[in-house]
């Protein structure tokens, strides 16, 4: 089922997301759910406060990244098959030179700018399954971990933007609060009624 992605200003948004137990109502089926709307968005990722949810839990299929043109052969086959889900994720340490790469979100539609990230993370986190794991990513696939960290932290990727790139941005996020834009995807917005 697609679900209905929550705009800027909404704020859910915002806050620090709390932890879940494998017991959590219908885990399967939000975890289904959330791909779906992924995929529907055109996104590479997506966490459940984006759904209106202010849970742990975020989903991420970085296959879309591995055609782009700087990558290895080697980038190419893992960005293919990286798709996961993380609950109650914690990153442990971020390394690493940082380096910049344009950033997006679905619920900031509209809106790219270079973001600085380190290069390389060790999050710890819980499958599907609730299987636990300690994992080291690097690349893109840290880059889009660290991004959909952030927003069970209540942190938005224009967040780390200059105070110029903010002024400048600002109109369009007054237009996303406002529900003053177009996506081709089913959004909610802060100060208006979903459609």
């Amino acid at each position: 089922m697609i679900l209905s992605i929550v705009g800027y200003g909404d704020p859910v948004l915002r806050e620090v997301a709390q932890d879940i137990t494998k017991e959590h109502p219908e885990l399967d089926q939000l975890i289904s759910n959330m791909f779906d709307t992924m995929y529907s968005a055109s996104g590479v990722g997506l966490a459940a406060p984006q759904v209106g949810l202010p849970i742990r839990l975020f989903v991420i299929d970085a296959a879309p990244f591995a055609e782009m043109e700087d990558n290895t052969p080697e980038e190419i086959a893992f960005l293919k098959d990286f798709k996961k889900t993380f609950i109650n994720a914690k990153i442990l340490k971020e390394e690493g030179e940082e380096w910049s790469f344009n950033e997006g979100c679905l619920s900031i539609p509209d809106v790219h700018e270079p973001v600085k990230r380190k290069e390389k993370i060790t999050i710890e986190y819980y499958d599907e399954h609730f299987v636990k794991h300690t994992d080291v990513f690097d690349g893109l696939a840290a880059r889009v971990i660290q991004h959909e960290y952030d927003h069970i932290e209540g942190i938005l990727f224009t967040d780390k933007l200059s105070s110029l790139k903010k002024k400048l941005i600002s109109k369009k996020l007054s237009n996303i609060m406002d529900g003053k834009i177009f996506t081709d995807y089913k959004m909610k917005f802060s100060k208006k009624k979903g459609r």
